[in-house]
């Protein structure tokens, strides 16, 4: 037979001549514009004050006391979360990737631990927003998140509007800013939540209008986090990945939403360490997390 014979050899694949490249996972960020309560171990009420102020004619040497002090309560329940999970470092052994680890049968630090470490941050980010914003407790979570406190039916004004799309995304968000309350339209923490491919809409929407105001310099990048001052001064627009998948869109105070902690350490720390007793490189997460909305009435939703 002329030439090689090369049929007891299987095919090459050069594994080696590749990198090991690590997932990206956006990590979300809404704690960055709201207000964020620590030492709550299991449910606390928000204590809000409503004064009804009464002006009186002072040309009388005789007043009668008028208006009224309100106090209610609205309570932020925090959800326990957790994660574990233990790496057999030796299920790599045979595998192309095995090359990564130290020499030795005693491994206690490995090549990809830092990648490891840098993907279960950004997931816990990405995971505690989406909880922020979408925790229901039919979905078996002890508290709802902001699309159900920031929904119609939760107090908040409702304004109808379609799909977003980049055609008309610019002018739904002016609907939403002329429909807020009055008592609150001054005020310096004005938030527009959408999520990021509705950002990115309202970014195109923007260059199509050419308004000469628009500089795409303004527009921040933090991981899933988009963000930029709207034209007016006191209204900044945030696209977040807690609102992945959706075309909600809520517009209002941020401050006055409260995200609930034991300890605002434990929103991104975590542990991580090599187990020689069971030969795993095991991580622990625990966290509590919980959110409310003081007043939910100085909020506009489209409810979609």
């Amino acid at each position: 037979m002329a030439g090689f014979n090369v049929s007891a050899l299987d095919a090459f694949n050069n594994e080696l001549a590749g990198e090991l490249l690590v997932k990206s996972v956006m990590a979300g960020s809404t704690t960055e514009f709201v207000t964020v309560k620590e030492g709550i171990k299991y449910k606390e009420p928000i204590n809000l004050q409503e004064i009804d102020l009464v002006i009186q004619d002072g040309n009388s040497c005789v007043s009668t006391p008028s208006g009224s002090v309100s106090y209610t309560q609205r309570d932020i329940e925090v959800c326990t979360r957790t994660s574990y999970d233990g790496l057999c470092l030796k299920d790599l052994d045979t595998k192309y990737i095995g090359l990564l680890g130290p020499e030795g049968s005693y491994p206690e630090t490995y090549a990809f631990a830092s990648e490891y470490a840098s993907q279960l941050v950004a997931n816990f980010q990405k995971k505690n927003d989406l909880f922020i914003w979408t925790a229901t407790t039919a979905g078996g979570d002890c508290s709802v998140g902001l699309n159900t406190l920031l929904a119609d039916g939760g107090g908040a004004v409702f304004v109808s509007s379609s799909v977003p799309t980049s055609d008309n995304i610019v002018s739904q968000i002016d609907v939403q800013l002329e429909t807020l309350n009055q008592d609150v339209q001054d005020r310096d923490d004005l938030t527009t939540f959408m999520s990021v491919a509705n950002f990115r809409k309202y970014i195109v929407g923007l260059r199509k209008e050419n308004g000469f105001f628009f500089d795409m310099n303004s527009v921040e990048n933090r991981g899933s986090l988009l963000s930029m001052k709207h034209p007016y001064a006191n209204l900044t627009v945030v696209g977040t990945v807690g609102l992945q998948g959706s075309d909600r869109i809520v517009t209002g105070p941020a401050r006055q939403i409260v995200v609930g902690t034991d300890l605002v350490s434990d929103l991104d720390n975590f542990q991580l360490w090599y187990d020689i007793n069971q030969d795993q490189l095991k991580h622990r997460i625990v966290t509590k997390l919980g959110v409310q909305v003081a007043y939910p009435e100085f909020w506009v939703t489209n409810n979609l």
